[in-house]
């Protein structure tokens, strides 16, 4: 069976994550692939779950840190250029799990790393865990895709991986931290070309067969109309917010002029339905808060958007209003 290597020189997370769709959905799957990739800052969400939850959005924005959803279920993770990827796509009927891992542990060794599989997903060196894995399965094809530690900056994966304290109840997955470690912690000279190296000839020596490294690049969108079209899906907001599992967010304060209780429900990121309980003398504001709010996406530039609008329409009520914009676009942000 022939084998295939690619490799990204881009370093956009919508990119890679488009390119490992398109390997999934479109590429002939007679043939044992690799793919190595690496990301720019970003969390990478699973499937199922809610970044509100997962990440803190506002610090991710103001660090220009990228968000991605990927297609396969599991929890946050976050990236940089101290991480290397590795996703393998092989036939379904001849799909070896086990072999992804141990060409993964072989090319280790050769860099003078001893690591062993943990469980079904992981990779460890002792007992510190070096990479997880998340995998898919098709009709006549299937999937693995994971991360190495390289030399990755833990102080941010805490950064960013901290959400703040909302009051959300949310449906959808909610991530499990471990105990981690980088590679460079086990060898001094390790990085993304060498070890990247290493799990090329490790692929090679596994099925006893050599192929060309074909090197991916921004002109790869215009060359495959596929990998351009999932490229725009990674990268809309509909998909890395939109596709978020319903869930509520309940939030009360005070204000000089009365108690706001504010219930909103959300699906596909946008406002469903709005449940406000007040003692507000004003009456004709809560129920222009409730019609404002709904049906709006759940993010803070369409919020203020939409309330300032309604302040100006009615600016006998500015000031109750902007008290309210501000205060819950502080509570989005966390």
């Amino acid at each position: 069976m022939n084998l295939r290597i690619l490799k990204s020189a881009v370093t956009n997370p919508w990119f890679n994550l488009a390119t490992e769709d398109w390997i999934f959905q479109a590429l002939d799957a007679n043939s044992h692939t690799l793919f190595l990739w690496r990301n720019s800052e970003t969390v990478v969400i699973g499937r199922s779950q809610n970044p509100w939850v997962e990440c803190k959005i506002d610090k991710m924005q103001a660090d220009d840190i990228f968000l991605a959803r990927r297609q396969s279920g599991g929890g946050a993770v976050f990236h940089d250029l101290g991480n290397t990827n590795f996703t393998f796509l092989s036939p379904k009927d001849s799909y070896d799990q086990e072999a992804n891992f141990t060409i993964i542990i072989n090319a280790l060794k050769k860099l003078g790393i001893d690591a062993e599989l943990s469980g079904r997903n992981d990779m460890q060196v002792g007992d510190r865990k070096i990479s997880g894995s998340a995998f898919k399965h098709a009709a006549d094809r299937s999937f693995h895709h994971g991360t190495l530690l390289v030399n990755a900056n833990m102080q941010k994966l805490g950064d960013y991986l901290n959400p703040h304290p909302l009051k959300l109840k949310a449906k959808g997955i909610k991530s499990v931290r471990a105990r981690v470690a980088n590679l460079i912690e086990f060898n001094e000279t390790i990085n993304h070309e060498t070890l990247s190296e290493a799990i090329i000839e490790a692929f090679c020596e596994y099925y006893g067969d050599t192929a060309p490294v074909e090197e991916l690049d921004e002109a790869s969108l215009a060359k495959q109309p596929t990998l351009n079209k999932y490229y725009q899906q990674m990268a809309d907001w509909d998909w890395r917010f939109g596709k978020t599992p319903e869930f509520s967010h309940h939030i009360e304060t005070r204000f000089d002029w009365g108690i706001i209780d504010l219930h909103l429900d959300v699906k596909q990121a946008v406002i469903t339905d709005v449940v406000i309980f007040s003692d507000a003398l004003n009456v004709e504001l809560i129920d222009l808060l409730k019609d404002t709010l709904t049906g709006v996406k759940y993010n803070e530039d369409d919020i203020k958007s939409q309330l300032d609008e309604l302040g100006k329409a009615n600016l006998e009520l500015i000031v109750q209003v902007n008290d309210v914009s501000n205060w819950l676009i502080g509570e989005i942000k966390g």
